[in-house]
């Protein structure tokens, strides 16, 4: 109850915006605020810059479609649920991975996020973790991401289950990593060149999005959750980006977050990354 008077006053606020968020009851509007930050990305800072000049692949000065999704490319994977496991991080750099080894030409399949949680030594597996760092982890050890089935998500920590060097998998060939807070333009054209962007974003307020564009109650003021960006749509009254989450389908708009572009919402163009395969 608390929950829901919470966001009608938020929503009262801005009372002749057709177009922003929705807020109410869901999945996790009965959470207790201790057992929500369980499904954050309860890490310690990443050793790793958030944008190291180092890692920025040039990105292809194209002309921009008023509206792009790679859904419909077929080469994203459907949203899962990390449940009460703070694993945002693997769930999102696995996506980048799906969707690149699709638009590669490669079945579009579940990876392992599993492997990624159990694996990555830098990261803190459902404690929480880095984007970078798990990115890193892949690119450095040229670890070869199996097939979900194979090592299927288990909603809590576990050993790593190692394979042999001859067992098929997908590894990386690099990453880039980027800071858009003032040219979103330009991670839309990052978006089209090098495909669903991995972002990490302010996502407290999340909790009871029902849908809309979100465009203000980012509110906690610092990152704490790992996503996909998928695509853009700037054919309304306001323009957004397309936000895979990792909270199962039936949150939000199908398992997305549609969150506006061009301001910087909840630090969405802050800590943008890419990966190659």
């Amino acid at each position: 109850k608390e929950s829901l008077n919470r966001h009608r006053y938020l929503n009262s606020l801005f009372p002749n915006e057709n177009s922003t968020a929705s807020y109410g009851i869901n999945q996790f509007s009965y959470l207790f605020p201790e057992e929500f930050k369980a499904i954050y990305l309860r890490s310690k800072p990443s050793r790793f810059p958030r944008y190291p000049t180092d890692l920025q692949m040039s990105i292809t000065n194209v002309s921009l479609p008023v509206r792009f999704d790679w859904r419909e490319k077929h080469v994203v994977t459907q949203v899962r649920n990390q449940k009460m496991c703070g694993g945002c991080w693997a769930f999102s750099v696995v996506g980048a991975v799906e969707s690149a080894c699709a638009i590669k030409g490669e079945p579009l399949e579940d990876l392992s996020v599993q492997q990624v949680i159990d694996c990555s030594y830098s990261n803190y597996g459902c404690n929480g973790g880095s984007t970078l760092s798990a990115l890193n982890w892949l690119n450095k050890m040229q670890v070869k991401l199996v097939k979900d089935s194979e090592y299927p998500f288990k909603a809590q920590n576990g050993l790593c289950q190692y394979f042999s060097v001859s067992h098929s998998g997908f590894s990386i060939k690099g990453y880039s990593a980027y800071d858009f807070s003032d040219r979103e333009d330009e991670m839309a054209k990052a978006l089209l060149t090098f495909g669903p962007l991995i972002v990490v974003v302010d996502a407290v307020s999340w909790q009871d999005y029902l849908g809309g564009v979100i465009q203000h109650h980012c509110s906690s003021g610092e990152a704490n959750h790992a996503v996909l960006v998928t695509g853009f749509d700037t054919t309304g009254s306001t323009p957004y980006w397309i936000v895979r989450n990792s909270w199962g389908s039936s949150w939000g708009v199908d398992g997305y977050a549609h969150v506006k572009m061009g301001a910087n919402i909840c630090g969405i163009a802050d800590s943008v990354s890419a990966v190659f395969v």
